[in-house]
């Protein structure tokens, strides 16, 4: 059975026991033992979510904004603006991809003395957000030509005013053409990795660079392996590939 795309396993649970609460009370329940059952069908519920963090999300998000709701007389509805807000930064196709990973600054030490590039080589952060990846890639290549593609509009003009030195576009980091790349960089998810490794096969060249910061591309034998400043590992991986 294909899951729902996220938040809307969510949205559905929440919804679910908002109902049952509302009417468990209408039928002249208590209002602890209402929101008893009805955080237990939210719990029931988690079963929708795709990962731990999602499900526990699904699980307390209900009993949570009852409790918050009661102490601050807050109405039910004004639980979805946050929802809202989050729809707007983060578009719900995304988040089947990281839906924000900031890239520690000093993560990606070391690179450049594993994969070195010419300058004016074009580099590209495959879902670059606020532009952390951008920094830490304009920091260890300052001679390359950075770009960076992002589906969330928010975050790509944020992400623009931070790094003015790249050229940053809002669009499909799945659409987006690799071709020209020397160098595409990643900080995804483990689910992201087999995509990008069939992408990366089919639109770069060889001697061309997919990097991928914590998360491993288990079907392919590694170039290289960094150790980061903060103890995370950077993937490096050079066409043509490898497989493991």
């Amino acid at each position: 059975m294909p899951r729902l795309p996220w938040p809307l396993p969510a949205v559905l649970a929440w919804a679910l026991a908002w109902g049952l609460y509302r009417a468990l009370q209408g039928l002249g329940w208590t209002p602890w033992l209402a929101l008893l059952l009805a955080s237990a069908a939210g719990v029931l519920a988690s079963v929708l979510g795709s990962s731990l963090w999602r499900r526990a999300l699904i699980a307390l998000g209900f009993p949570l904004a009852v409790l918050l709701s009661n102490a601050a007389h807050w109405p039910a509805w004004a639980w979805l603006l946050p929802l809202a807000l989050l729809a707007l930064v983060y578009p719900l196709n995304a988040w089947r991809d990281a839906p924000l990973f900031p890239t520690p600054a000093n993560a990606l030490q070391g690179l450049a003395d594993r994969a070195p590039l010419p300058a004016g080589a074009r580099v590209l952060d495959a879902g670059c957000g606020l532009g952390h990846g951008l920094q830490a890639l304009h920091w260890t290549y300052p001679q390359a030509e950075l770009h960076g593609v992002e589906w969330s509009w928010p975050l790509r003009l944020a992400c623009a005013l931070r790094c003015p030195w790249a050229q940053v576009r809002q669009g499909d980091m799945w659409r987006a053409d690799w071709r020209p790349c020397a160098l595409v960089y990643l900080f995804q998810r483990p689910e992201s990795m087999a995509r990008a490794v069939a992408k990366a096969e089919a639109e770069l060249s060889p001697g061309a660079w997919l990097v991928s910061l914590e998360f491993e591309a288990t079907a392919l034998r590694p170039t290289a392996r960094l150790q980061g400043a903060d103890g995370r590992p950077v993937w490096l991986y050079q066409l043509p590939f490898t497989r493991a």
